[in-house]
């Protein structure tokens, strides 16, 4: 009878943690969320971190709050070492929305912060073929261009 093994994890490996959270699709939603990952990274030992994360969530929760009919915002935090990784769940698997030529003007301009603040981000569609969701999701790194001194 053939057996199945299991490697274990090789040296160094970094373990991870993930927290999830949701709220309704509201005009509250950017700040409900954004609170509840500052006060959550700050709990985890990267406070340095916080305030990219709370600004960036606020932006891509904003842009589900804009861009989708979504009843709820779910977002996953999943925290490491040397980092964290924040994804926006929604239930509309459409592409992102095109942001505007930059501009002195109110708005449009979330995913250029995420953009400067995140090491990388990009877009999961879930589903399949046909999806039915999507995340955005952000990286931020201790020591990269997120990091900034508590006060």
């Amino acid at each position: 009878m053939p057996t199945a093994l299991v490697r274990p994890a090789p040296p160094g490996t970094i373990s991870t943690t993930s927290y999830r959270l949701s709220t309704a699709n509201a005009d509250t939603a950017p700040a409900v969320l954004r609170d509840l990952v500052g006060a959550l990274l700050r709990t985890t030992g990267h406070e340095r971190l916080a305030e990219s994360a709370r600004l960036c969530t606020s932006e891509v929760v904003t842009n589900v709050y804009r861009h989708t009919c979504s009843l709820l915002v779910h977002v996953e935090v999943t925290v490491g070492a040397q980092g964290v990784t924040v994804y926006v769940h929604d239930d509309q698997p459409r592409d992102l929305p095109m942001p505007p030529e930059m501009s002195d003007g109110e708005g449009g301009l979330g995913l250029y912060l995420v953009n400067n603040f995140a090491e990388n981000w990009g877009t999961n569609f879930y589903g399949g073929l046909i999806p039915k969701s999507k995340a955005v999701w952000f990286r931020l790194v201790e020591g990269g261009r997120a990091t900034h001194d508590s006060a």
